[in-house]
């Protein structure tokens, strides 16, 4: 019985030693968000957008699992907003209330178990067009990754572009269709505006990719690499069974994590974005290989 008691308090111990080791590994991010006006040019006109320290996505968030984040927010802008945390459990009381031109509030958000790709974006459908933006959480110090160690990853945002300015006044535009799609920012070559730019993602043969795919339109939208298989690995912030596909169909402001192998002839491959219901009103990437095999 003595032994039995000693076991336990062992464990115990043990236990009590993982968890302080764990907790000592954590660390405390800060960021500082900045809303503001900016103007962009897309589909031949320029216009005034809310964004995030003046881009479009905003600013990504890279931490480890376990860490605490604080996000300061300044409003520069002309209109109240407030943030949503997706795939967050916690973060601190008040939330939910807007912050006003000319204020700040910073959030506090206690990571625990989430891993993965999350993503945070403003509230209103008419700010959240422009102001949203990834929030990746890696593997804690002492972790590794339940699949093959990437040899690097990146998270794409399937945004949307309207070509009148967003406002509060007529944020209704910003819940129906958009005028075009685009990948990380980019609307692509399919656009006939000589001033749009592509998205390009540039790999090495051979390598390994890490992709995290979020959908920030209010359709469901299909995304993939030509000639490209994909693994998934994770979805809303936690690691998923592995799975395998062609191509990705995702629900509004969905997220999913995929893996691929750069195994292709040495060229380049359209990465495409589409909503679920047409064929014709797409956006284009491009993957260009760096480097192949001799």
């Amino acid at each position: 019985m003595g032994s039995q008691k000693q076991g336990l308090i062992m464990w115990l111990s043990g236990l009590l030693f993982l968890n302080i080791l764990v907790l000592s590994r954590a660390d405390v991010q800060y960021y500082d968000f900045f809303l503001q006006e900016s103007q962009f040019t897309k589909l031949c006109s320029t216009k005034n957008v809310l964004t995030v320290n003046g881009s479009f996505p905003g600013p990504e968030i890279r931490v480890q699992r376990g860490d605490t984040v604080f996000v300061n927010v300044h409003n520069q802008g002309n209109s109240a907003v407030s943030i949503k945390w997706e795939g967050v459990e916690d973060s601190i009381d008040g939330s939910n209330d807007l912050i006003q031109p000319g204020r700040n509030f910073t959030y506090q958000i206690e990571l625990d178990d989430e891993i993965g790709t999350l993503w945070w974006h403003a509230t209103s459908a008419w700010a959240s067009a422009t102001v949203h933006g990834a929030f990746v959480v890696l593997p804690a110090a002492n972790e590794d990754y339940p699949f093959p160690k990437p040899d690097s990853d990146k998270a794409i945002i399937i945004g949307e572009w309207f070509r009148q300015e967003l406002t509060e006044a007529n944020q209704t535009i910003a819940s129906g269709q958009a005028d075009a799609y685009t990948i990380d920012g980019h609307p692509g070559e399919t656009t006939g505006c000589s001033n749009d730019t592509t998205f390009e993602y540039q790999v090495d043969y051979q390598g390994l990719y890490l992709v995290r795919v979020i959908n920030a339109v209010n359709e469901t939208m299909v995304f993939g690499i030509a000639s490209h298989s994909l693994t998934i690995v994770g979805q809303r912030g936690a690691y998923s069974r592995r799975s395998f596909t062609n191509s990705l169909t995702l629900a509004p402001y969905q997220v999913v994590d995929v893996v691929f192998c750069a195994n292709q002839n040495l060229g380049h491959y359209y990465i495409t974005a589409r909503p679920s219901n047409s064929t014709t009103r797409s956006t284009t990437g491009i993957l260009r290989y760096t480097t192949t095999s001799t």
